[in-house]
């Protein structure tokens, strides 16, 4: 049997090498590529992904006020995602990788097109009376008090990026995305959709919060419509009791692989 066999359509395939366990997704890019170990995978054999920077994007999910800071959440493991993140960003712009932002960033006209499922999942207090004042959710557009604003309307203090990343971010060259569902790809004209198209992306790193909800969201759109999906499971986080294994191994053994910041770091051109 050869050692390498494709997958996929012609001028979108993936190379596997059986002899190196290698997963080439380069799609023969002239640049060099980057090539970076697994952390998970069904069969049980560890393998390597080699990604082409110039065709590949690291998308970072919700990273907002509103999910990890303490003024609105509490998120210990959303907060150890972010620190991890920072250092996962520095090392896609020094190889060359595209900076998405992707949000909740919601305008009065998303208000009135919101489906009620959507709208219920974030306002579960009209319902049930709150625990507390910091983790009230009374629906998108809602004033959250305390100079917070309205619940993910876009441009409020609670929709911005947390400072850290904030600071980290780039109005030159980054990419920022608004959306108004846990996907930000759930239709073909997201503004998410429109920038990977527009940039010619074909592989796709995914950060943020929370792991089992936005991130999964997206990421399951990606790799619904072709897409490569890469998770960094170490800057993903979640509060749902068991809602980051699951979705790491549905996305190892189903969407496409599963990496860590660390083998990310420890990666190589090549």
């Amino acid at each position: 049997m050869a050692s390498a066999s494709k997958w996929g359509p012609q001028g979108d395939e993936w190379t596997y090498h059986s002899d190196t366990k290698l997963w080439d997704l380069s799609r023969g890019v002239a640049s060099p590529g980057f090539t970076v170990q697994t952390t998970h995978d069904p069969t049980g054999v560890s393998a390597s992904i080699t990604l082409a920077p110039a065709l590949s994007a690291l998308v970072v999910v919700d990273f907002q006020n509103f999910f990890v800071h303490p003024r609105c959440n509490d998120h210990p493991t959303g907060l150890a995602a972010v620190d991890r993140t920072v250092e996962l960003v520095r090392r896609c712009r020094e190889i060359g990788v595209k900076i998405i932002w992707l949000n909740w960033g919601l305008s009065d006209g998303d208000l009135g097109s919101m489906p009620a499922a959507t709208q219920r999942g974030f306002g579960r207090n009209l319902i049930t009376p709150p625990l507390d004042g910091k983790t009230a959710r009374y629906g998108f557009g809602s004033d959250m008090g305390e100079g917070r604003g309205r619940l993910l309307m876009a441009d409020s203090w609670n929709a911005k990026l947390y400072d850290p990343l904030q600071d980290l971010s780039s109005a030159d060259t980054d990419i920022f995305c608004n959306k108004n569902r846990i996907s930000g790809l759930w239709n073909s004209d997201t503004p998410l959709a429109k920038a990977l198209t527009a940039e010619g992306n074909r592989s796709l790193l995914f950060a943020g919060v929370n792991t089992d909800q936005c991130v999964l969201g997206t990421l399951a759109d990606a790799y619904f419509r072709g897409w490569d999906c890469i998770m960094v499971e170490d800057c993903c986080a979640t509060n749902t009791p068991g809602g980051h294994d699951v979705t790491i191994y549905n996305t190892a053994k189903e969407y496409g692989f599963v990496i860590d910041s660390k083998s990310f770091g420890e990666g190589r051109l090549q």
